[in-house]
Parts: C-alpha cells; sequence; structure tokens
C-alpha cells in the first residue's frame, strides 16, 4: 500500500509498505538532471553526482562511504534525463541512519576543490569506457540527432573539456538552482510506518524552507517550458506541438529521407531507428508501451526477435525500447548485424512495423499481447530494488503512482483500433530517424 506526506520544507514523501520485511529500500530523487543543465553546464548533472559522495559539514568522504556498508547495506546514485536519484539499500533497524545520510549528502554537500580535482578524471575515464561501447554510445548519437539542441539532447556523462572547466563554485551554483526540497521526493520501500519515517526525518539535515518562486517539473505548461527556453521548435527539425493533458510534446517529427552514417571501426554495423513519443502523462503512452513490447521487449518471441534472429539468423541481439520523459519519449528500434546485413534487416524492421499501421490485431493476438504484458510486470514486482526507483521517478515526474492493477486495467481496455492508430502515428516511415554506426 502507498501513502503520502509533505513535509513544511515542501519535500514529499512516499512510502511503499509491500516488500521485504527485512530489508528497506530508501533513496531521494531530485527534478536535477542533464535537461536542467544550462547550455555551459554539459555533464554538471552527472558530476554533481559524483561529488555529491565527496563530504558534507558532517561527514568526510569516506565516512559517507563507510556509512550503509558498515552495517551491510549499500548506498548508489544515478542520473538520468530529467532525474538524479540517490539511494540506499540496508537492514530494517538502521532506517534513521539511512534516512539521515541520504538527506545530508543531497542537501549539505560541500563539493571541495581537492576531491574535485581527482573525481573529474574519474568521470573522463568512465566517458572514454562508454565511447568503447557502441551498443551504448548510440543512444547518446541517436537522441542527440533527434533533439538537437534541446537538452534532451546532451549526454549524460557531458564531455572532457567541460568537466575540466568546472570549480566547486560551478557546482555550488547548480545545486543551490535545483536541489532544494520542493523539486526532490523521498521514498521508502519496506515494512516501515509513515510514524517510522516522521520521527526519523525530525532528525534529519535537509533545509527547513522551501525556496520560493520554484516550479515542480511536472507542473510546467507548454508555455513555461518555452519561458525556460526547453522548446522542441528548433532549426532543422519539424515538430507540431500539442497539448496533452497539460503537457506539451513533440509528435510530427520530420526525419531525414536518408540514414545518418557514422563511421566507427567495429566489427558489427549497429544500427538505431525511432522517433520522439508520448509523455508519461499522455494517456496514449500506455499503448505504445504494450507495442513496444509487442514488437522488441524482453522477451524471446517478440516480433522483431523472430523476425530478424529466429526466423532469419541474421542478428545475435535486437530490442525495441520506449524512455519516457515527462512531456515527451523516445521509442526505438536497435540491433547490431554484419555490415553486409544492414539493408535487409532494416528491411525487416519497416515490415513489422507496416503490419500493425495496416491491420488491427486480432482478438486473439490482441489478448496474447496483453497477458504477456501484465504478466512481466507481475514478474518485476519481485525485483524490489527497480520497483522502487521506478516508483521514484514517476512520483517525481508526475505526483501519480499507479498500482499494477490500474495500470493492467488501463491495458487490458486497450482496442485494436487504439493501437493501430498509435502505430500510424509513432511508425510512420517519415517520422523515423535511422542511425547507422558502420
Amino acid at each position: 500500500m502507498l501513502s503520502y506526506f509533505q513535509l513544511d520544507n515542501g519535500l514529499r514523501v512516499i512510502i511503499d509498505d509491500a516488500a521485504s520485511a527485512n530489508v528497506v529500500y530508501a533513496g531521494i530523487a531530485v527534478a536535477a538532471g542533464t535537461r536542467y543543465e544550462l547550455p555551459h553546464e554539459a555533464g554538471m548533472a552527472h558530476f554533481v553526482e559524483h561529488m555529491t559522495f565527496k563530504g558534507t559539514p558532517r561527514l568526510t568522504s569516506l565516512q559517507i562511504l563507510n556509512r550503509m556498508e558498515s552495517v551491510g547495506g549499500d548506498l548508489n546514485a544515478y542520473t538520468g534525463k530529467e532525474e538524479v536519484v540517490y539511494y540506499s539499500t540496508f537492514p530494517r533497524q538502521h532506517l534513521s541512519r539511512a534516512l539521515s545520510l541520504l538527506t545530508d549528502i543531497t542537501f549539505n554537500s560541500l563539493y571541495p576543490q581537492a576531491e574535485l580535482e581527482k573525481e573529474r578524471e574519474v568521470v573522463i575515464d568512465e566517458i572514454e569506457s562508454y565511447n568503447d561501447s557502441p551498443s551504448d554510445l548510440i543512444y547518446d548519437d541517436f537522441e542527440a540527432l533527434l533533439y538537437r539542441d534541446h537538452p534532451l539532447g546532451r549526454r549524460i556523462l557531458g564531455d572532457a573539456d567541460s568537466l575540466r572547466s568546472y570549480a566547486t563554485a560551478d557546482l555550488q551554483r547548480f545545486v543551490r538552482r535545483l536541489y532544494t526540497p520542493d523539486r526532490a521526493i523521498l521514498f521508502v520501500k519496506g515494512q516501515v510506518t509513515e510514524k517510522e519515517v516522521r520521527r526519523c526525518l525530525n532528525h534529519t539535515a535537509a533545509p527547513s524552507t522551501p525556496t520560493p518562486g520554484l516550479t515542480h517539473p511536472q507542473q510546467r505548461s507548454s508555455a513555461s517550458v518555452a519561458q525556460d527556453g526547453f522548446t522542441f521548435s528548433q532549426t532543422d527539425i519539424s515538430f507540431a506541438t500539442r497539448q496533452g493533458g497539460g503537457i506539451a510534446y513533440p509528435l510530427e517529427y520530420q526525419a531525414p529521407t536518408s540514414p545518418f552514417i557514422i563511421h566507427k571501426s567495429t566489427h558489427q554495423a549497429h544500427v538505431m531507428m525511432g522517433t520522439s513519443a508520448y509523455g508519461l502523462t499522455d494517456e496514449r503512452y500506455i499503448g505504445l508501451a504494450l507495442l513496444n513490447n509487442l514488437l522488441g521487449g524482453p522477451a524471446m518471441n517478440s516480433r522483431l526477435s523472430l523476425a530478424l534472429r529466429e526466423h532469419s539468423g541474421l542478428v545475435y541481439a535486437v530490442e525495441s525500447s520506449l524512455s519516457a520523459y515527462t512531456d515527451t519519449s523516445t521509442w526505438a528500434v536497435y540491433f547490431g548485424c554484419d555490415h553486409a546485413d544492414v539493408r535487409r534487416c532494416l528491411r525487416l524492421v519497416h515490415r513489422e512495423l507496416r503490419r500493425l499501421i495496416d491491420k488491427p490485431l486480432t482478438p486473439r493476438a490482441l489478448a496474447a499481447a496483453k497477458r504477456q504484458l501484465c504478466g512481466q510486470m507481475s514478474v518485476a514486482t519481485d525485483s524490489f530494488e527497480n520497483n522502487a526507483l521506478g516508483m521514484a521517478k514517476r512520483y517525481l515526474l508526475t505526483q501519480h503512482v499507479p498500482t499494477l492493477e490500474q495500470q493492467c486495467e488501463h491495458i487490458n481496455a486497450l482496442r485494436a483500433d487504439d493501437l493501430q492508430a498509435i502505430a500510424a502515428d509513432i511508425f510512420e516511415p517519415s517520422r523515423l530517424l535511422t542511425v547507422i554506426y558502420e
């Protein structure tokens, strides 16, 4: 069961008590991801995440690293395009220790220059290791081309030149602007009560008052998005912005007529094709999620896996993905194949997309797709950490976390003509951007 409350300082809290009796998953998610960087702050969100572990007025970096590990727990973080999340897994009896640590590092970190000098080289090494992985790197290049100068097109890791220019004062300015309680949520998943969480938070080191004048990212209208400079209209990309649930999102992307070719010294060709789609709050998002799962989800019986791997033997890996943001999403298909097979694989992918555009799913196929997705979601509830992180992101960005039952009810209400309309809107070839590493 989910419960919610808000502290006087603006920090929102969500608790899910449906987890192991002995283990708790807790963290703080902040609306301070890559899309909130200013133009001169490339990679700042991710760099701040690294530096948040380097000391507070109360704890040294070594004390931070030992704080949860010494009692058998762990402490971690990640940076996304819209969110930065700090989280810990720990034995239930150490709830107070964990919440105290999480609030301290999130809201009181010092970002010392000496630590910064060392950590920037760590992040630069991370960038270089990422550059050595084309199957990961192509996702960044794809979104960079899809969104161009929009902040969603920026690489989360940034670039080495920018990182080398940052000093403590730069990180502190970024944090003062974005790391405030009213732009954050605290999440707890485990058998704990609201009373226990409140008692622990009474002794934490979070700021006591909210920062005036800030707007939750999920409350932005299309007008405020434009005022922030975060519009989707770019010189080289044609978007028609429509309204849905008070959120603006790009729909009618006109893709180049030929693919972008990026020359890489790789054994395989790596290919990604896709477009922008519906945001998290759009009622059609769940329908696209079902189509995405049917096409190239994790199951070996997905349509793309059957067409490209099982029937043709052309690829080892093929998948489709749906990366959701507040007001848009990125839908894409990825595969790796021999250079000589790229055209044939692309034809097979387009054939599967065309099937969904031209002909509605049969009642049997629709029922099977619904059953499979709801079953996968049910099995995924056993992964408590991933569920805790998913809950945190959803609550941070939309202020609402649907239950599994509510999601499956929505899925089961989808009609074949609903899905065909979504397929015609998103999978139309003129909307699809294609990027090839060869």
